[in-house]
């Protein structure tokens, strides 16, 4: 019989990551509705993490991630768009 020793973010090892300097410059040049969601679920991971909320520090860690990444998509296919438009006026 083996014992697989659980995750380090499940028993008060270090947090998950925030995200925070992702979504806030996704927010600044890509989506600002997207990135805000972003900064709103970054800001609750500490918190969450301190007050023991270690599944749910988790969670918001992974939506933060996730609503950055949309931020940039958005903005790129934004760019993308912009660009063609210039492109076929010019």
């Amino acid at each position: 019989m083996s014992y697989n020793p659980p995750p380090s973010h499940e028993y008060g090892g270090t947090p998950p990551s925030s995200h925070l300097v992702w979504a806030i410059l996704t927010t600044l040049f890509c989506c600002l509705p997207a990135g805000i969601v972003s900064i709103v679920f970054a800001a609750q991971v500490d918190s969450k993490w301190s007050s023991g909320d270690h599944a749910g520090a988790v969670s918001a860690s992974e939506k933060a991630k996730t609503w950055a990444i949309v931020s940039a998509v958005a903005g790129a296919v934004v760019l993308v768009i912009y660009v063609l438009a210039a492109l076929g006026n010019g």
